[in-house]
């Protein structure tokens, strides 16, 4: 019996069975560690089949592609801290102060990595630009961040000699570089390298690339949900604020999405290149963002700095899964552009 085109696939299914194991049974401790372990493989894993996958020419055509890059760039640290300070006087009343704090934070960090070329992959989009423009992301936001955060959050609490990124500014920032390297940049270029032996068997085994697509994003979903409910995600906050942060979290990422979804078809970029554009563009990195906080606030301002982006980062990888799979079926119901 077929399924109702109303009923939700497969996929966003087990995205809700996710967050609800996740909520009733979270890892901690030992498990935890041994969730990350395998988060950590399953990306690496990702990264070195689509380096398999993946033509030199193809890797070529996404460093060249600039256009692309400058637009998500710009939605990144441009379009986002808009938002979050142009709404800040609608939005604000709906929480509390700190927690509108920790949206204007979420607004100025650097997209995720790993979920956003997992998405781009699942709805076959342009490959060689999503790894560029994530990952340049990632590297431009240990810089332009801390700026970002100087101009729109002058009165909140520094860390103990935060300035400039603060004491251990450089090993942070050598250690950033060096974590994104060592999880995406080796197993890609080491599969990329096999290409000449393994591209027959990775062409013809192509629903394992899938398969690794997919349950790299769960790993990704439960571990972040994981450590965000037992940092009392459901018990620090009263639930009217909650509810408000949802709401207002659901208003930036909606803004977010449509804006890059509207800009790069006015410019004229293929549904490839859309679809690069509007999963780069659009979401904000929880990996980068606990760091950065730890580094830049003080240990007390944390908390509620940090719970924004963790409602946010749940958020974007639901709403992203769903798109994900309606793009990755256009070509089945006949979608134009």
């Amino acid at each position: 019996m077929a399924r109702s085109r109303f009923l939700p696939d497969n996929f966003t299914l087990a995205l809700l069975a996710v967050v609800a194991l996740a909520s009733l049974l979270p890892a901690s401790g030992r498990v935890a560690q041994g969730f990350e372990i395998a988060t950590t493989a399953a990306v690496a894993l990702l990264f070195f089949l689509h380096g398999a996958k993946l033509s030199r020419q193809a890797i070529v055509a996404g460093l060249s592609h600039w256009r692309l890059h400058l637009v998500v760039v710009a939605s990144t640290f441009v379009l986002f801290p808009l938002i979050g300070w142009a709404l800040r006087p609608v939005l604000q009343p709906l929480v509390t102060p700190e927690l509108y704090l920790g949206v204007i934070f979420l607004c100025v960090l650097p997209a995720t990595v790993q979920s956003a070329i997992a998405f781009t992959a699942m709805a076959r989009g342009n490959m060689p630009a999503a790894i560029c423009s994530a990952s340049g992301s990632t590297l431009l936001g240990i810089v332009i961040t801390p700026l970002l955060v100087g101009l729109l959050m002058p009165g909140v609490p520094a860390a103990h000699g935060a300035a400039g990124m603060g004491g251990g500014g450089g090993h942070d920032t050598l250690a950033n570089i060096g974590r994104i390297t060592l999880q995406l940049f080796v197993p890609f270029v080491s599969g990329h390298l096999l290409r000449p032996w393994i591209a027959g068997f990775v062409q013809r085994h192509a629903p394992v690339l899938k398969f690794v697509d997919q349950g790299s994003i769960l790993l990704v979903v439960y571990t972040a949900f994981s450590a965000a409910v037992i940092e009392g995600l459901w018990k620090e906050i009263p639930l009217p604020a909650l509810a408000g942060l949802v709401f207002v979290s659901a208003v930036v990422l909606a803004i977010a999405l449509t804006a890059t979804t509207w800009i790069s078809r006015r410019l004229g970029f293929s549904k490839e290149d859309e679809i690069t554009i509007v999963f780069c563009g659009s979401k904000k990195s929880l990996a980068s963002g606990v760091p950065m906080a730890k580094v830049l606030f003080a240990s007390h301002a944390v908390g509620a700095l940090v719970l924004p982006l963790m409602v946010f980062h749940q958020m974007q990888l639901m709403v992203c899964a769903v798109l994900a799979q309606r793009y990755a079926r256009r070509g089945e119901v006949g979608e134009e552009r």
